[in-house]
């Protein structure tokens, strides 16, 4: 797929990207779609940069961001690394004068997430966060059925995903995605994303119950589970619960209100709603239309943590997220949801902290930090 309007527009963006892993997978192909032209690709071990770079037809590899940027007509950098290079890295291409599109968790804590927040305001860059399924068909859907007023009142609201993907106890994962220090696991990895699902369609959380949880054994100390209770701001109520071990799979995405009912069938683009007249369909947006994603190069995955990052189904909506980006660069017209900013990032984090807090003690009832806080341990 190609963006609409991507070829006819021939302003030529350089970008580098920044990871082999989901930054060949999603970062390049997606970039490329939207029409960047992607000149390198940085990557800690030089032999496997080079070879993830042939792969997927990059024409630079490079051992560091330094170097890459040192490449004329480079404009912009994207982040596809393990969470605690996330802030460094940013802050880099930020000095640089260069724009981000930084992958979630943003950073360590919030406090990080607001030092790498204001670098990039006061540098006047433009800075993205990877949070693409705020332009998934059925997710995008929701929150504007939520935002039109369709469910009344939201009083209680479901995001509950189970999946296979860990299931095997000596599936093949990083060591950093193991350590619980390094900011791993699945609530760092699929519960960020969530979070900002539920803030993009719901508004601010107020407060959270939390459990992080080990469904199947093996030698790691990050969670392959959570189970949040929360409370937004608004008053609305609700569960976010997920697991990478379950050996069946269960997806719920819905918002109760106090007039009507609004649900996302499964992971796809179908969104329901019930109300007093019966039950309807809602119509896709034109510009969410759903995308395959072209196969991977052979030989390109190969890790139980590799497959888990290429469903396929992060493909379309990274492409529009990726076009986004580009049109803010370009200073033109938006086309969908606004996407993600590091301020974003910052509350996404905020809510992240108030988490593991929570869960760190047992569940307690805890409030979630103002995202312009300036002590995140709240």
């Amino acid at each position: 797929m190609k963006e609409p309007g991507a070829q006819a527009d021939q302003a030529n963006l350089g970008v580098v990207v920044v990871g082999t892993g989901f930054g060949c997978y999603t970062h390049v192909r997606a970039l490329r779609a939207a029409g960047f032209d992607v000149v390198a690709l940085v990557g800690r071990d030089h032999a496997r940069t080079t070879e993830r770079a042939r792969m997927f037809d990059v024409p630079t590899p490079c051992r560091s961001l330094a170097e890459a940027l040192e490449i004329p007509d480079i404009v912009a950098v994207t982040i596809a690394t393990p969470p605690l290079t996330h802030a460094a890295l940013a802050l880099e291409a930020i000095d640089a004068g260069r724009h981000v599109l930084c992958e979630k968790p943003f950073a360590a804590d919030a406090a990080e997430a607001r030092a790498v927040l204001a670098a990039a305001e006061n540098a006047g860059v433009v800075h993205v966060l990877g949070t693409e399924f705020r332009y998934d068909a059925g997710q995008a859907l929701l929150a504007r059925a939520v935002a039109e007023g369709m469910v009344g009142e939201p009083r209680i609201a479901t995001w509950l995903m189970h999946v296979p993907v860990l299931v095997e106890s000596d599936a093949q994962i990083p060591s950093w995605w193991a350590d619980a220090g390094s900011s791993g696991g699945w609530l760092a990895a699929h519960g960020s994303q969530l979070i900002d699902q539920i803030r993009a369609t719901l508004g601010e959380f107020q407060g959270v119950s939390a459990s992080l949880v080990h469904v199947i054994d093996r030698p790691m100390s990050a969670d392959d589970g959570f189970v949040v209770h929360f409370r937004m701001k608004s008053g609305c109520v609700g569960t976010l619960q997920s697991t990478a071990s379950d050996h069946g799979i269960v997806v719920e995405t819905r918002v109760t209100g106090s007039s009507a009912t609004a649900w996302i069938e499964g992971v796809g683009a179908t969104v329901k709603l019930a109300s007093a007249t019966g039950v309807r369909t809602l119509a896709v947006m034109d510009h969410m239309p759903t995308v395959t994603a072209p196969a991977l190069p052979i030989g390109s995955v190969t890790t139980t943590y590799e497959r888990m990052i290429t469903f396929g189904v992060e493909y379309g909506p990274y492409i529009r997220l990726a076009a986004n980006f580009r049109r803010l660069i370009l200073g033109r017209p938006l086309r969908g949801p606004h996407p993600a900013t590091f301020a974003d990032g910052v509350a996404m984090m905020t809510v992240l902290d108030a988490i593991r807090r929570s869960a760190s003690d047992g569940g307690s009832w805890t409030e979630v930090g103002s995202a312009d806080e300036h002590d995140a341990s709240g």
